[in-house]
C-alpha cells in the first residue's frame, strides 16, 4: 500500500511539473522557406538525390501581415535599410555561383536587405548572418547591390511572399511581393 501511494505522489507530482512549464507563443509573422526550383519546397519526396535534380536557390524569411496598414513608404520607409521580412533577418542561399544583373555572386548564405523607393529598389545581398533586423546592419559588408524596378499587384498581398519562378533558359526570377508592390530579379544559373 505504501508503495502505491508513493507511486501515485510520484505521478502527480511530475504531471504537475509538466503541466507548469511555460512555452513562448507562436510568432506573428510566420517563418517560410523557398526554393528553386520550388518542388522541394512542396513535396519532400523529390528530394535531390532520388530525382537527380538539385535545389540551386533557399531563401528562408519571416511573413509580416499588412494588417491594414500603409506598408511601402510608411511602415517600411522609403530610403532606408530594410531587412526584407520580421524577426530574424532574411537569409539566401545560393548552391552555386550565380549572377545577377551581370555580376557574379559566389555559391554561399547572405543576409538580404533592400532599400526601396517609390520606383525602384536597391537589392542587397550582404554577407552578415543571424543578425535581427537593420540595427546593426553595416554597409562595409555588402557583397553586391542591385537595383530592380517596383511594379504594382493588382489584388494586395496580406502577408509579405517571396517565391521563384522559372525565367529563360537556366534563370530563376525571384519575385518579392508585399500589399501592392512586387519586385521581381532575374538570377542567372
Amino acid at each position: 500500500m505504501k508503495k502505491t501511494v508513493f507511486f501515485i505522489f510520484l505521478i502527480v507530482s511530475c504531471s504537475l511539473q509538466l503541466t507548469a512549464q511555460k512555452f513562448r507563443g507562436v510568432d506573428k509573422s510566420t517563418l517560410d522557406i523557398s526554393y528553386f526550383p520550388d518542388h522541394f519546397a512542396h513535396d519532400r519526396k523529390f528530394a535531390p538525390e532520388k530525382v537527380g535534380d538539385k535545389a540551386y536557390i533557399r531563401i528562408t524569411y519571416s511573413r509580416p501581415a499588412k494588417k491594414d496598414r500603409e506598408v511601402f513608404g510608411k511602415l517600411v520607409p522609403y530610403n532606408e535599410v530594410w531587412r526584407v521580412g520580421a524577426n530574424e533577418n532574411t537569409e539566401i542561399k545560393f548552391f552555386e555561383n550565380v549572377s545577377i544583373g551581370g555580376k557574379k555572386l559566389k555559391s554561399g548564405t547572405y543576409s538580404l536587405f533592400i532599400i526601396p523607393t517609390e520606383t525602384e529598389w536597391n537589392i542587397i545581398f550582404n554577407s552578415d548572418l543571424d543578425e535581427w533586423g537593420a540595427y546593426r546592419y553595416n554597409a562595409a559588408h555588402d557583397v553586391l547591390r542591385i537595383k530592380a524596378p517596383v511594379k504594382s499587384l493588382t489584388d494586395p498581398l496580406e502577408n509579405l511572399s517571396i517565391q521563384f519562378t522559372k525565367g529563360a533558359d537556366k534563370e530563376a526570377i525571384m519575385q518579392i511581393g508585399w500589399d501592392k508592390t512586387l519586385v521581381e530579379l532575374p538570377i542567372k544559373l
